[in-house]
């Protein structure tokens, strides 16, 4: 991965004392560097194809839209992962940004399943779809700082009152480098925040909360890339070990290590 160039980033950390869990600290993106990370989750998440913007996964009963692939399910639908793509369309709302007629934050997912997904990718609909999500990359990145950012105190509530000083110092640590600022973006964007019940296999999960737990060292300087990566890895395995369909999730395991490879401060040079 390209250095982030730290001097057009713009991160203001207010180090917390121990008895706020985690708030106080402020993120700010100026427009290349939300664009460079987007770029780069875009690149993981489907080779940053413009037809990687709308996308359904085999097996799956939701669309994974945009460069971060936003979960999206049709009406009646619900599963074990978080709809997040609700959720950035309120966040474009919010912003004025221009929107299909058809399409608005509660609008659910128009295609029931995989297979009518399919039939419609290059509907006139579809390509609406994909068109907003090329125009609004940018935004993209942002939301998924926000959802980093409300994340840090989420994690922290929800660790026993000895572990939180911790996991908070290693998320601040990571989130000063630019580099460790897309590990963390890109982590929670791919396996969320380690919270919800639901994601759980044989109760443990898999997200960013048991990523910052296992890992070696308080996350500084190159060494702290390293180790977040080796436990993002690590917690993947774990989670593979742990799934109900084991040779399934194996199928996915290389490309899931080969993206978490590229949080290493090597990847990073």
């Amino acid at each position: 991965m390209p250095a982030l160039p730290s001097a057009v980033l713009l991160l203001t950390l207010l180090l917390p004392g121990p008895a706020r869990d985690g708030a106080g600290w402020d993120m700010a993106l100026c427009d290349r560097d939300a664009r460079l990370i987007a770029d780069r989750i875009w690149l993981n998440e489907s080779g940053k194809k413009f037809s990687g913007l709308t996308h359904w996964n085999r097996g799956e009963r939701f669309a994974s839209l945009g460069v971060g692939h936003f979960i999206w399910y049709p009406a009646g639908q619900r599963g074990p992962f978080e709809e997040s793509f609700p959720r950035f369309i309120a966040f474009l709302e919010e912003r004025k940004v221009v929107l299909p007629s058809w399409l608005d934050s509660r609008t659910p997912c128009p295609w029931p399943d995989r297979a009518a997904f399919l039939k419609e990718k290059d509907s006139p609909r579809t390509r609406e779809l994909r068109r907003l999500l090329a125009r609004t990359v940018d935004l993209q990145a942002r939301f998924m700082a926000q959802r980093l950012e409300n994340a840090l105190p989420r994690i922290t509530r929800a660790l026993p009152e000895e572990r939180r000083a911790l996991v908070r110092r290693r998320f601040l640590a990571l989130a000063r480098r630019p580099e460790g600022l897309y590990a963390l973006m890109d982590y929670v964007n791919f396996k969320g925040e380690g919270l919800s019940p639901s994601e759980r296999y044989r109760g443990s999960g898999w997200g960013l909360l048991q990523v910052l737990e296992a890992m070696r060292g308080d996350g500084s300087g190159p060494q702290g890339l390293e180790d977040f990566s080796a436990s993002a890895r690590d917690v993947l395995v774990r989670r593979v070990l742990n799934a109900p369909e084991p040779k399934k999730e194996t199928s996915w395991l290389l490309a899931w290590s080969r993206r978490v490879s590229t949080y290493r401060a090597s990847s990073a040079a």
